[in-house]
């Protein structure tokens, strides 16, 4: 579904990715790993059309899109959970999610609101508040469902359950093995191994912007001292 071949990207004369390689199989969960600073961020946003690649290829559905504009990749199907939400804060709950909604592709059992608000019953609690009031696990749960309204190919959530509760990362987890369940493709950055080795069919670790191992959640855990190399603390 969705194949990166060898990406390099910077912010102007600064260099940030150098080789990105990674796949994303029709209904696989793919994490990206790796340190704060070493590119997993701007791999997403130069997968999102959000920045242009210096080299190297994005194909999705067999489809060359480096260097698209962001609302024509996500016109394509992907949906992404920006790291930090960015929900609308002026917007109600209900106007967030409905704001972008689209089933383009189409879907036979398309994301509604009721089906957002069976996935996360708050928001149909505080479906006519704003969303600026929403506590932070509220806003990554309104964030993933307007990602959803949009009915995606794939999915990507940067930072899934960063700075959250325990109780609002088990919620979210919960979410995204449902997603799972029902064949919806992932690509996940995450800083919890030991729930991503459980949930992943595969994981990619970058270290300074470049791809430097990958393997499955069993490869992940027989290779720990290499792994604990490029992630651990």
């Amino acid at each position: 579904m969705l194949a990166v071949r060898h990406l390099a990207a910077a912010y102007g004369r600064s260099q940030v990715l150098f080789d990105v390689t990674l796949d994303i199989a029709d209904g696989a969960v793919v994490t990206l790993l790796g340190r704060n600073g070493m590119g997993k961020t701007t791999t997403v946003r130069t997968i999102m059309g959000l920045m242009s690649p210096s080299a190297g290829t994005v194909t999705f559905d067999g489809a060359e899109i480096g260097g698209t504009a962001p609302e024509k990749i996500a016109r394509r199907g992907i949906g992404l959970v920006p790291e930090g939400r960015h929900v609308f804060p002026t917007l109600t709950v209900r106007e967030n999610l409905v704001a972008t909604a689209a089933n383009r592709r189409p879907a036979a059992q398309p994301w509604t609101l009721q089906r957002v608000y069976d996935l996360f019953p708050p928001l149909q609690r505080y479906a006519e508040r704003s969303a600026a009031t929403l506590s932070g696990g509220e806003q990554q749960m309104l964030a993933i469902g307007r990602a959803l309204m949009t009915n995606p190919t794939l999915l990507i959530l940067d930072e899934a359950t960063e700075g959250l509760s325990p109780v609002v990362r088990g919620e979210i987890w919960r979410c995204i093995e449902r997603l799972k369940a029902e064949g919806q493709s992932i690509l996940l950055i995450d800083k919890n191994i030991q729930v991503l080795k459980r949930l992943a069919d595969h994981h990619v670790i970058l270290e300074k912007g470049r791809t430097v191992w990958s393997g499955t959640s069993a490869d992940l855990t027989r290779d720990a001292d290499t792994v604990h190399r490029y992630i651990g603390v």
